[in-house]
């Protein structure tokens, strides 16, 4: 049946929302320190006259985001001493992140990198340390906080939070350095990091009930205990906790999808492949071009944003209407074919009209691409294990691009630009293929526009 117009205005509704509103500066800082540690990062050290090759292999230092899951089992069983009566569970272990991101910030400010580089990538770490964490406890609060039909409207809010910070971050940033030095402009930016505190401080704890699906992992563990039950107690309520928080999560994920699961987190672990990669390199390929810091942070950031902003606005209208699939399918195509634009800007050298032009159509799709798969990640998750199946998927999400972009640098400097953005597109191809496998097989869904996930039996 066809949609009437006045039917998408009152979905825009869902932007109302306490909780989505709410996101949105949660958002902000999550969104915050990414750059820091990845393009505006690259940008401060190439003018500090590192090597291409070096900041590539720099860029390793955002692998931290791609193995939270590592300890998300953690963060989504163990209570923050004292923080926890004082703030909750989810609040008490953002305050403590956003600590450590703010931290690492004003250390990284203290560094230089032409004479200090290891301090520069020790700092640096901390702050990647914390800002995963950090996207740890966002995702699980943002899943926590809403029902299924408004998590379209919550990842566009996230995204555009995100989206702001990463305009401070990115351009704010340039200016700041133009004006005062990469020394200030890491000041401000551990000074932007109060954006989130405070939101921290105000927020309301999420209310959460476990599912019926926790039902069958959680037997497991009462199995467990009953077959220890001879064993020293340290030794049982050690186990009972590893099997309940770490094994239990990824038990009910492959319990509900079989050997399915695999096609789901392949396509999880490819779909960013071609951006992710494509980012590393791009603040060197603007300046290599001859491009300005200002004009860089006018066109690419400015611009950008707003394009990024009004990709993902109709990237979560979409979702709450027609559900994920179908727009994830277009977002891949659009996300990956947007490289060859930047291939040809490599060719044709150095025009602010065409540069225009290009992140135009990169950070349109962008915004759409990933507003929608955010909501598909969230439709995914059990609400007994929110944060480390959430962290499962989004640790998949950047770990392959990640250290294929290590070697970002190395491709540029053997075979130039323009081979580096083909290679970028191409990596994008497998995603397009599994994004149209799974759209035809409507099994691997999740829960349709404004309906809960079909629970299981005990």
């Amino acid at each position: 049946m066809a949609l009437r117009p006045a039917d998408w205005l009152a979905t825009l509704a869902i932007y109302r929302h306490p909780p989505v509103v709410a996101m949105l500066f949660l958002g902000f800082s999550a969104g915050l320190p990414f750059l820091l540690v990845f393009s505006t990062l690259s940008a401060w050290l190439t003018e500090a006259g590192v090597s291409r090759t070096a900041i590539g292999f720099f860029s390793w230092v955002g692998i931290t985001y791609s193995i939270k899951v590592v300890w998300a089992p953690f963060i989504d069983r163990i209570r923050m001493p004292f923080l926890h009566r004082l703030l909750g569970h989810r609040r008490g272990w953002l305050l403590v992140a956003q600590l450590c991101v703010a931290g690492g910030l004003a250390g990284m400010a203290s560094t230089d990198p032409a004479e200090q580089l290891v301090l520069v990538s020790l700092f640096a770490l901390v702050v990647a340390f914390g800002a995963a964490t950090q996207d740890v406890v966002v995702d699980a609060f943002r899943i926590e906080s809403a029902e299924t039909r408004l998590q379209g409207g919550m990842a566009a809010a996230y995204i555009l939070g995100y989206r702001v910070a990463l305009l401070v971050a990115g351009a704010g940033a340039l200016y700041f350095a133009d004006a005062g030095g990469w020394p200030f402009a890491y000041r401000m930016m551990a000074a932007f990091m109060l954006v989130g505190i405070v939101t921290t401080l105000v927020v309301r704890e999420p209310t959460v009930t476990g599912g019926r699906r926790a039902v069958t992992p959680e037997r497991r563990v009462r199995r467990f205990l009953a077959r220890t039950a001879g064993a020293p107690r340290a030794a049982r309520v050690a186990g009972a906790w590893f099997m309940s928080a770490v094994i239990a999560p990824f038990d009910e994920f492959f319990g509900r999808f079989g050997w399915h699961a695999l096609t789901v987190l392949a396509f999880i672990g490819l779909f960013r492949m071609s951006d992710i990669t494509m980012g590393v390199m791009a603040n060197p390929f603007y300046l290599d071009l001859g491009f300005s810091k200002t004009e860089i942070a006018n066109i690419t950031q400015i611009y950008g944003f707003a394009m990024t902003i009004l990709g993902s606005a109709i990237g979560g209208v979409v979702v709450v209407r027609l559900g994920p699939m179908r727009p994830l399918f277009v977002g891949a195509i659009l996300v990956a074919a947007t490289n060859l634009l930047f291939a040809t800007m490599a060719w044709m050298g150095p025009d602010i009209r065409w540069l225009t032009v290009v992140i135009s159509a990169d950070n349109l799709s962008g915004g759409f691409a990933v507003a929608c798969f955010v909501a598909y990640l969230s439709g995914l998750t059990s609400t007994s294990y929110t944060a480390t199946q959430y962290a499962l998927f989004s640790s998949l999400m950047t770990l392959p691009a990640k250290f294929l972009g290590g070697f970002a640098g190395w491709v540029v400097d053997g075979w130039g630009y323009f081979v580096f953005f083909v290679s970028a597109a191409v990596a994008g191809v497998p995603a397009i293929l599994l994004a149209l496998h799974l759209m035809r097989s409507r099994w691997f869904h999740p829960a349709a526009p404004g309906k809960e996930l079909e629970e299981e039996g005990p």
